[in-house]
């Protein structure tokens, strides 16, 4: 018998804890009825100000399969899926958002494909619905350009809803980065992999979680996390402008000997824009890059948890793992 985990991290959801709950266990229960397959959720709570926490324990007393995992306060989205898949105890694990845009009925097809041997069961978005031009073209952009930047074969129009198989899990349990981007090191781990096409779906209610800011952050993180490619631009940049810059002293000098050289503002001034623009960009770059080397190596745990309450659905005893208090 197998026991499926599906994880749901959520911050400041209260419209959608209801419907969301309901679905995911509707599609459970039909799914595991056919198997005799048990199976659990787990809702990461990450730092809400709403009634999102208090609504999951109110659920909870009439879904004893149901695990709160209830950060001490938002460390982000990344951080909470983090959390949330290291605290599930399934042979298979599922990963989703908790704002409905990721349907719960296509787990039912995760499963199967996970029944034919495969370890990672990815959705890839055929449609977006609800969301504007700019973000669908800039969404489609990030994909394209960090799937040619990096050297690990990351599936385009592709977010975290997945099925992982154990053995994945265990696998990106060992890689403990600040700065994640899970489905970049999912694809890294390797694995057998496979996509499902789908529509993902407008948002049930509330605001999206990833403004304009968060997502250039976001895309930050996957690029500086899997490529070095942008140091070696402003390394390429820098060996560009020198040559640009030998080549025009050589001129100046000439023309100066020549008698044909008059000094002039604008030229100054576009000369030290240009050249004091193009190391801004490098130690622009560089400066990503020591960032993240600088919160990597003062080693503090990646999430903090304040309370912890288990389902009552357990998997068989030698999997169960030790209460977490921090990771």
């Amino acid at each position: 018998m197998s026991l499926i985990s599906v994880v749901v991290p959520l911050k400041d959801e209260e419209g959608n804890v209801v419907q969301l709950l309901a679905r995911i266990t509707t599609v459970l229960e039909r799914a595991m009825q056919e198997r005799g397959d048990d199976y659990e959720i787990v809702a990461v709570d990450d730092g809400s100000t709403d009634a999102t926490l208090a609504m999951l324990r109110e659920a909870q007393a009439g879904q004893p399969r149901l695990t709160i995992v209830s950060l001490s306060r938002n460390f982000g989205h990344q951080i909470a899926a983090t959390a949330g898949l290291e605290t599930a105890r399934g042979d298979a694990v599922i990963l989703m958002d908790g704002d409905l845009q990721d349907p719960p009925e296509l787990i039912e097809a995760f499963l199967r494909k996970w029944r034919e041997g495969y370890d990672v069961v990815y959705a890839t978005r055929r449609a977006r619905k609800g969301e504007g031009t700019f973000k669908i073209l800039t969404a489609r952009a990030f994909y394209r350009i960090i799937r040619r930047l990096t050297n690990v074969s990351i599936p385009v129009d592709t977010g975290d809803f997945r099925l992982m198989d154990r053995r994945v899990i265990e696998a990106l349990a060992q890689t403990r980065e600040r700065h994640r981007f899970l489905r970049g090191l999912v694809s890294w781990v390797g694995f057998k992999q496979t996509g499902i096409e789908y529509e993902r779906d407008a948002r049930h209610s509330g605001r999206t979680k990833y403004p304009l800011s968060k997502m250039v952050r976001f895309a930050f993180d996957g690029i500086t996390s899997f490529s070095e490619i942008p140091l070696r631009f402003a390394t390429v940049l820098g060996f560009v402008v020198s040559a640009f810059a030998f080549v025009y002293t050589a001129i100046v000098i000439v023309l100066k000997f020549t008698g044909h050289n008059e000094p002039g503002y604008t030229s100054t001034m576009v000369a030290i824009l240009f050249f004091g623009g193009v190391q801004l960009i490098g130690i622009g770059i560089l400066g990503e890059y020591v960032g993240r080397i600088y919160d990597q190596v003062k080693g503090r745990p990646l999430y903090l948890i304040s309370t912890l309450e288990r389902a009552s659905a357990r998997p068989p005893a030698e999997r169960v793992p030790a209460e977490p208090v921090s990771q």
